[in-house]
């Protein structure tokens, strides 16, 4: 009887065992499945919640004119960022980390929303230090922070045609910053970091690329002339409200270019100024036509042909002159003059009876070794090449050559005409320009011999003497060589009759020059238009200071002192 009793007993032991032990197979089943069989998926499951590959952010190098003077710094600062996903939990706070960041609230339920299927979403780039301080102190899930650099421009609007600007991700849009941001932007490091649950870093696991830094630029700009450059401007295209304007100075000896400046400007660190026609850097990407500053190289141009001699003399009388249905006049009649007359009165009649005189092929040849119509190599971004006549039109048409002999049917930049005049200071070589610090002069080629360069600057020192159309770029103590010039502007193909670009090239001090330097004055509509008292009176004013700052001796003390 007792083992009938015992049975049922034996019977539901036996099916608890046989539970149990399929309750333990399984668990050893599903071990060995996790273990094993789904070891790799699993790793990497965990290591994508919590294992991450940031950048490491470099700084851009710093950009300084030739003294060390910083034009372009970059600063570290905080960006704020969100995860969508992790912020989406805590609705309620929202409304606190608009609040705190000066938003509204649906602006962060926006950028809540667009970023739900990410986990990365900036909330405010270049943060204040304050600012990023009182966030971060709010702890909110799915709130982080990262640290980048921001671009700043000590200089303002003085260099900043030159030094252009950064994006907010810290690349060049436009100047230097642009042209060489290869070499200013570095290769930010590599790194694999452990975040936990809030998206915050609790350990680095290893270095996977060291960022290097970006290189530092040394320009050639003088900040104290870029900054004289840049006031005399400013002020005569408000005194003569102009529509813009522009100035070049170079180094002779080296092709440096100590100052670039253009008007309107802007300042480069007000995103709000960062507009086109602000930005644009007029004295290497605008094109005009050079107007009489060009008379000096076809009176060169005849020197070396043997065309002429500083004793030619040619009648201008009656102070007009026919060219098939073309009238070219002077401003006055001057009657029979030699060639230092003609470009110290800028005769039109006169440049026209010598450039007809001059063989079309030679006289084209030589000119196109001037390099207008060419690049300057300056490796600036937007560098306008320029326009030449057609060589066929060119030796066919004498219209087209008496009209380039005063500087019309061409278009340069103001760089080019700089470099130009810079060729004649040097004495006949023409340098290539260049935006960087030069340790020793550079070579270039001779387009002249020192004779017809001392010569053509001869007759230049002349056109700021008595008589002359420049007397108002004059410099106590020193003696100036330059040329004025007046150029009718263009308008839907034709020219107009009341507007003009006013232009003076320069070069001192005349015994030795040293600065060759270029001023456009686009649309004076205040004061007259002439060069020789729109813009010649700037280069005055610029040189008198500029010679004390370089310290350049006085070649003419005895008429400073007359004075």
């Amino acid at each position: 009887m007792r083992k009938i009793r015992d049975k049922p007993y034996f019977t539901r032991l036996q099916i608890v065992g046989f539970i149990f032990s399929l309750i333990i197979i399984s668990l050893v089943v599903r071990l060995i499945k996790l273990q094993v069989l789904d070891y790799d998926f699993l790793r990497g499951k965990g290591e994508t919640r919590h294992l991450r590959v940031v950048t490491i952010p470099v700084h851009r190098g710093m950009i300084t004119d030739r003294h060390g003077e910083p034009l372009a710094v970059s600063t570290p600062v905080d960006s704020i960022w969100i995860n969508p996903k992790l912020l989406s939990q805590t609705p309620e706070q929202w409304a606190m980390l608009g609040n705190t960041l000066g938003v509204s609230r649906n602006y962060i339920a926006d950028k809540v929303q667009k970023g739900a299927a990410h986990e990365f979403a900036y909330l405010k780039r270049w943060a204040e230090p304050e600012l990023a301080d009182r966030i971060q102190a709010l702890d909110i899930l799915g709130v982080g922070f990262q640290s980048e650099y921001k671009r700043y421009y000590p200089t303002g609007p003085l260099a900043a045609h030159v030094v252009g600007f950064t994006n907010v991700d810290d690349i060049g849009q436009e100047g230097i910053e642009l042209g060489f941001n290869s070499i200013l932007q570095g290769i930010p490091g590599k790194k694999r970091i452990i975040r936990d649950s809030r998206g915050r870093t609790i350990g680095d696991i290893e270095n996977i690329r060291t960022p290097q830094p970006g290189e530092d630029l040394r320009l050639s700009i003088d900040l104290q002339l870029q900054y004289l450059a840049y006031q005399k401007l400013k002020h005569a295209i408000q005194i003569h409200e102009a529509q813009a304007g522009s100035i070049v100075i170079l180094d002779v000896h080296t092709g440096e270019i100590l100052a670039m400046t253009s008007q309107p400007s802007y300042n480069p660190n007000d995103y709000t100024q960062r507009q086109g026609q602000l930005y644009r850097n007029r004295s290497i990407t605008d094109l005009f036509e050079p107007g009489s500053t060009i008379k000096p190289f076809i009176m060169g141009i005849a020197l070396m042909l043997g065309k002429v001699t500083p004793y030619t003399f040619f009648d201008t009388t009656p102070g007009y002159f026919q060219i098939g249905r073309y009238t070219i006049h002077d401003v006055h009649n001057y009657g029979r003059i030699d060639i230092s007359t003609i470009i110290q009165k800028s005769s039109n009649v006169g440049m026209s009876k010598i450039a007809l005189d001059l063989d079309p092929q030679q006289f084209f040849q030589n000119f196109s070794q001037l390099e207008f119509g060419m690049s300057t190599a300056s490796g600036f971004p937007g560098e306008a090449e320029g326009h030449l006549p057609n060589p066929n039109t060119f030796q066919k048409s004498e219209i087209a050559r008496a009209t380039l002999s005063f500087g019309y049917g061409l278009s340069v930049t103001a760089l080019q005409l700089a470099r130009a005049y810079a060729m004649i200071g040097a004495g006949g070589v023409l340098k290539p320009t260049s935006f960087f610090y030069q340790k020793q002069p550079t070579e270039g080629k001779f387009i002249w011999s020192k004779e017809i360069a001392h010569a053509v600057l001869a007759m230049l020192e002349g056109v700021t003497i008595n008589g002359g159309t420049g007397t108002q770029a004059r410099v106590p103590g020193y003696r100036v060589a330059g040329k004025t010039g007046t150029v009718k502007k263009t308008q839907a193909g034709r020219y107009t009759k009341n507007k003009y670009i006013a232009l003076f090239a320069g070069l001192i001090p005349a015994s030795n020059p040293r600065l060759a330097a270029i001023i456009m004055i686009d649309n004076p509509k205040k004061g007259g238009y002439y060069g020789g008292s729109i813009a010649a009176p700037v280069f005055s004013q610029i040189m008198i200071d500029a010679m004390r700052l370089l310290n350049i001796a006085p070649d003419n003390l005895q008429a400073a002192y007359e004075k």
